[in-house]
């Protein structure tokens, strides 16, 4: 029997993602399977905190083993901007497009392209907290390049490929990304564990 796990996030690509990743060793459980349709605050000054509000929510009103996780783009040459202001970027209404445009326009004249994508995710399990982190990375494109992904993908390209994560599709993403190499410690963890069935 797998073990049961809440994952607390309403992003459908990141549950899409996630599932793809985890699908053979864990249940998850959305949101919306537990019947959960509140939008929680991720009012923290970092992604670990962000992540930890998250999973605290989900514990503390529903009882349930769970984890969350947050995730930012963090840009040398902007003082690792955009960072836990990711999504929201060029705006409170998380517009992918708009994010992608305000980074390309404040990067137009930087020769330091490098960056990173980081990943947190805050685990709870039997009350106790855990963390993982997961990083990746890169530099800035010039110019949006590849139709799959979501976010950032279009400007973002991984260290040793030549084409950015929207070119590369989810496929080779779920294998290389930040948000993988983070949900990879989280199942080493788990199956790491005596009473698992990971």
């Amino acid at each position: 029997m797998k073990r049961k796990l809440v994952f607390a996030t309403n992003n459908a690509h990141k549950l899409e993602e996630v599932s793809h990743i985890l699908s053979h060793k864990i249940e998850l459980l959305s949101l919306k399977d537990i019947a959960c349709d509140t939008d929680i605050p991720e009012t923290a000054d970092t992604l670990e905190g962000n992540a930890h509000l998250k999973s605290e929510y989900i514990y503390n009103h529903y009882h349930m083993d769970c984890f969350a996780d947050d995730t930012g783009l963090e840009i040398a040459a902007l003082n690792n901007e955009p960072g836990v202001y990711s999504a929201r970027y060029a705006g409170e209404d998380k517009n992918s497009q708009a994010n992608m445009e305000k980074v390309l326009r404040l990067m137009k004249d930087k020769q330091d392209r490098s960056a990173q994508f980081r990943t947190a995710i805050s685990l709870i399990l039997d009350g106790k907290k855990y963390l993982f982190e997961g990083i990746i990375r890169g530099q800035i494109t010039t110019e949006k390049r590849g139709e799959a992904g979501f976010g950032y993908d279009p400007i973002f390209m991984p260290e040793g490929y030549h084409q950015t994560f929207a070119e590369l599709g989810s496929e080779v993403k779920n294998k290389i990304s930040h948000r993988a190499l983070a949900v990879d410690k989280l199942c080493e963890f788990l199956a790491s564990l005596t009473d698992t069935n990971v």
